[in-house]
């Protein structure tokens, strides 16, 4: 009993600097590294002195450390929770559902897209980017094509380069072949997936550091005059967006769990979007949403699954990005397009998302794709590549927001509808997996 007093005791912080931090709230200390972000941004611009430059560079390397860090601990993260949700898992859970909700919301995103760009068409001033060199997929065929292969790749490999698709793949078989294992293995791998979210929590602590220097970074660099020209296109992307995951999300939960939708929409966008619009990166962020689906009760073999499969498929918010910038694109060379090309733009963007990869920028080079099905040439596609990259910043940010987050809240959604389909009473504001009773 003392020896365990003792331990307590030593696991606590000793500093009152650090015991306070870690009481403080994660959004609040988030908000506050913004605001310190932009004010350094503001007092080291891109002409102050060298020894002040330094500084800046110091406090751009805590946004990449912490970006680096998210990215280095995913994979690990994902292939043993994956293996040890399988192993343990007991029946399907609500998996059918989740998936029908990232596929539906993707299409719908692609659809609502469409129709705003032709209510609001947009001409875009074309001009070449001239570092703007990266190859971009030729057709449908070898994006799924990529897929599949991704889906067979060597599993170090996997791990090494991050690719999610072959991890989760792998971890699948792995997690399947091992459900008839002794107890003991299966407490040694579900050890390990609890050792990795251990080191996921204590990065996480961290995020307002690194927020902090990812606001610097992106204001000092860019600034807010960088989007003048192209506000409308950023509005119209925005506009979407927030139409996506104001209405039509919300929408979709409360027709599975007849409730409230927004509740769990809000929370869903502050704990997971916020960090997301900062990271820019949805493989990055798949830490921070394993922790949300944790702190809201939500059944782990279930999460441990479909988070890091909504950072590959579930991608409403690229399906958006190459609608608009397709159709910009579009309205900019004059062509005409009838409904019918226009659902079939609709499919090819949900599908072209899917295969994008869970990274800064990820989906822009999937516009010269969108863009073939019009028959356009290779040179304007890449222009408007270009302005996508230009407008990253916000559209990139806005959209990986939007892609986590529903990700969280999307798995949430399959789980309530769940237990209102098995006759269980729930409420979204107050009952066992309740948003209010969550700290």
């Amino acid at each position: 009993m003392v020896e365990n007093e003792k331990q307590e005791q030593a696991a606590k912080p000793k500093h009152p600097v650090i015991a306070a931090y870690n009481k403080a709230s994660l959004i609040k200390k988030i908000i506050i590294g913004l605001v310190i972000g932009v004010i350094l941004a503001l007092l080291i611009p891109q002409d102050a002195p060298d020894w002040a430059l330094e500084i800046g560079s110091v406090i751009s390397l805590l946004g990449t450390l912490f970006v680096s860090a998210l990215r280095a601990v995913a994979p690990i993260l994902v292939f043993f929770l994956v293996i040890s949700a399988l192993m343990n898992a007991k029946a399907a859970g609500s998996m059918k559902m989740v998936i029908v909700l990232y596929i539906g919301s993707t299409l719908v995103a692609a659809a609502v897209a469409v129709i705003a760009s032709f209510i609001f068409p947009i001409d875009l001033t074309l001009a070449v980017a001239d570092d703007v060199k990266q190859e971009s997929p030729s057709g449908i065929g070898e994006v799924l094509s990529s897929i599949v292969m991704n889906i067979v790749a060597n599993p170090v490999d996997a791990l090494t380069n991050a690719n999610f698709i072959g991890i989760l793949s792998w971890a699948i078989v792995l997690g399947i072949a091992l459900r008839k294992v002794s107890t003991n293995v299966k407490d040694v791998f579900s050890a390990i997936s609890d050792a990795v979210s251990t080191v996921v929590r204590w990065v996480i602590n961290l995020a307002p550091f690194g927020i902090m220097g990812l606001v610097y970074t992106s204001v000092s660099e860019s600034g807010v005059e960088i989007f003048v020209e192209y506000g409308q296109l950023i509005l119209l992307l925005v506009g979407v967006m927030l139409i996506i995951a104001l209405v039509t999300n919300p929408i979709m939960v409360f027709a599975c769990t007849k409730q409230n939708p927004y509740p769990l929409v809000f929370r869903c966008l502050k704990d997971s979007g916020i960090t997301a619009f900062f990271t820019r990166s949805s493989a990055a962020n798949i830490p921070i949403n394993m922790e949300l689906c944790r702190k809201l009760g939500l059944d782990k073999d279930n999460y441990s699954v479909s988070i890091p499969l909504g950072a590959t498929i579930n991608m409403a918010g690229a399906a958006i990005t190459i609608t608009i910038m397709t159709m910009a694109a579009v309205h900019t060379v004059g062509l005409t397009i009838d409904p019918i090309t226009a659902v079939i733009l609709c499919v090819l963007a949900a599908v072209s998302a899917c295969g994008a990869s869970g990274v800064a920028g990820g989906s822009l080079l999937l516009i010269p794709l969108a863009c073939s099905l019009f028959g356009m040439d290779t040179t304007v596609a890449m222009e408007v590549v270009a302005i996508g990259f230009i407008i990253g910043v916000i559209q990139d940010s806005c959209e990986t927001a939007l892609n986590s987050s529903s990700d969280v809240l999307f798995t949430a959604t399959a789980e309530y509808a769940k237990m209102r389909k098995e006759g269980r009473e729930y409420h979204l504001g107050k009952d066992t997996f309740s948003l209010d009773e969550v700290k």
